[in-house]
């Protein structure tokens, strides 16, 4: 039921943001080879530019001293295949900014066609530029990060949510009795034979045909970020919007799907389908895109494994017009739709109308305030997760003896690194970071999550809108798979080295301490159910260590 001036409200964070860009795409003969099969080592150009785009969030408090910023860093990027790699650039972008740990992170959008980004590389074809290359992006982040905290402003962080059916589940199974072969002792051989794990499209995701596969998430968060305009009466602060206007400052774009559409073929280095969505909805908005890589760890596109660098304009084009469509969605910035009145017609119509927003310093009164959406807070928090019996090298070394040389010598090279320096006891400590945003969240960490972990954390959430991002402030080499997926052998199953039961074990973990950060806060939409608790949450403990 509704009352006459009952408002839409439209999630936001109210406060200071600031925005800086930078170019990080290599130059020729970069390393680049990020495929087994791959009979090439070093790029020859470049696709689409690569990107680094900081982002700056401050609140906004009387003192502009005592702003204290927190920093979001996505780029261009493939993965780390070393703990020390990305702990270098983290740490040169916060001994720059003096920032504190749980202010910062660092985000790749995993293009598998972008330079390879390992020092321990460096004897290999490129490699010495890649080690260059990691000297230069540490020092381009840590810029980018500086700039964006100079340049912070009034501004308001609205968030949406779109639909885009890029991803597909990857987790194929073959089966291993052919159609020519049915009814035949050859044919009821091969259907003995248990089914072969692929890792592309899966077109019985979510049927009984393939059980434990779930259907893609076809989920896309979307941010708009715009500089506040000022009234006309009022001083203009350096920066802000120009009174009466909208300034868009930034896009955010969370979406989980792996830009896997380039591969072995291709030798240019490329954001994948990022590049064609970010340029798209650039150029539509005026303002640089921040892509955020969901839990994408079974998520991929249909079509991929491809040199055609148009079938990756074509992906991203499918996710920019699914970008664009959610913010069309949105009312003006800085509003929210409010039931004004009545309008007798053949029906009695109820005309909403924007009203400016209920989150903006000075409009909410009473129990229309939301005060939430001016603050930030941010946790970080390891759980802890168990090994799996990991094996020796002579036994990797057996096991791919069959496999060509070149693809057996770079899943050798890849395992050497997996356990260097994540890897450093019987169990590991896996890092979590919750942010909230005014009335969002953001919850990220280092690995390569199933799209279980995203549903489950947004489902705990309710109606708050929630980021998920992979591959950020860590390795992003390790996968947290179902515990279906280790059930049939997948390739994510057997190429980590966590046990069964990591994925939902930090999806309890992840729920918990958005518990925290939402400890007194306000229900969300406003009005609706009880404030949650003031006292904690008391960490559940894991059914596997009762």
């Amino acid at each position: 039921m509704v009352a006459l001036h009952t408002r839409a409200p439209v999630p936001a964070f109210v406060g200071l943001a600031g925005i800086a860009v930078r170019d990080v795409t290599p130059a020729p003969g970069i390393r680049a080879r990020n495929w087994g099969p791959a009979d090439w080592d070093v790029s020859e150009g470049a696709h689409r530019a690569m990107t680094l785009t900081a982002v700056a969030l401050a609140e906004e408090r009387p003192d502009p001293g005592a702003s204290e910023p927190f920093v979001l860093v996505t780029i261009d990027g493939t993965w780390w295949r070393r703990v020390d790699d990305e702990a270098t650039l983290r740490a040169t972008v916060l001994d720059a900014t003096g920032l504190p740990v749980e202010r910062l992170l660092v985000s790749l959008s995993h293009t598998h066609a972008g330079p390879v980004l390992c020092s321990g590389d460096a004897d290999l074809a490129g490699g010495d530029r890649g080690v260059a290359y990691l000297h230069d992006l540490a020092r381009a982040a840590a810029d980018a990060a500086a700039e964006a905290i100079a340049s912070l402003r009034p501004a308001t962080l609205e968030w949406t949510t779109g639909r885009c059916g890029l991803a597909s589940n990857r987790e194929a199974l073959l089966d291993g009795c052919a159609a020519g072969d049915a009814g035949t002792a050859a044919g009821a051989a091969a259907a003995s034979t248990p089914p072969r794990p692929l890792v592309g499209f899966n077109p019985d995701a979510g049927t009984p045909r393939s059980p434990g596969a779930d259907p893609a998430d076809d989920t896309v968060v979307v941010g708009r970020l715009t500089a506040r305009p000022t009234r006309a009466a009022d001083p203009r602060p350096d920066g802000a919007a120009p009174a009466g206007e909208d300034v868009t400052l930034a896009t955010i774009v969370n979406y989980a799907c792996h830009p896997t559409t380039l591969a072995w073929q291709n030798r240019l280095v490329s954001p994948d389908y990022v590049g064609a969505m970010r340029d798209l909805v650039e150029r539509e908005t005026g303002a640089p895109v921040a892509f955020l890589q969901g839990a994408s760890g079974e998520l991929a596109p249909r079509e991929q494994y491809t040199g055609d660098t148009a079938v990756a304009d074509r992906h991203g084009t499918s996710l920019g017009h699914a970008v664009l469509a959610a913010l069309a969605e949105l009312p003006p910035p800085g509003t929210e739709l409010e039931l004004t009145h009545v309008v007798e017609s053949g029906a009695p119509l109820a005309v909403w109308e924007p009203a400016p927003s209920a989150a903006l310093p000075g409009t909410g009164t009473g129990t229309a305030a939301r005060p939430d959406a001016r603050t930030l807070a941010a946790v970080t928090e390891p759980v802890t997760l168990d090994l799996r019996d990991l094996p020796t090298w002579d036994e990797l070394e057996a096991e791919w003896a069959g496999i060509d040389p070149r693809s057996r010598e770079e899943r050798l090279r890849r395992a050497r690194n997996l356990r260097d320096g994540y890897v450093t006891g019987p169990t590991v400590q896996h890092p979590t970071w919750v942010w909230r945003v005014g009335e969002a969240l953001l919850v990220a960490h280092p690995g390569e999550a199933y799209s279980r972990l995203q549903r489950t954390v947004r489902a705990h959430a309710g109606t708050r809108p929630v980021v998920v991002a992979n591959l950020t402030n860590g390795p992003g080499f390790v996968y947290l798979p179902t515990r279906e997926a280790y059930d049939v052998g997948a390739y994510q199953a057997w190429q980590s080295p966590l046990a069964p039961g990591s994925l939902e074990r930090l999806e309890r973990h992840a729920c918990a301490v958005v518990d925290d950060v939402l400890t007194g806060t306000a229900a969300w939409p406003p009005g609706v159910g009880a404030p949650r608790p003031v006292a904690p949450p008391t960490r559940p403990v894991p059914e596997e260590d009762q």
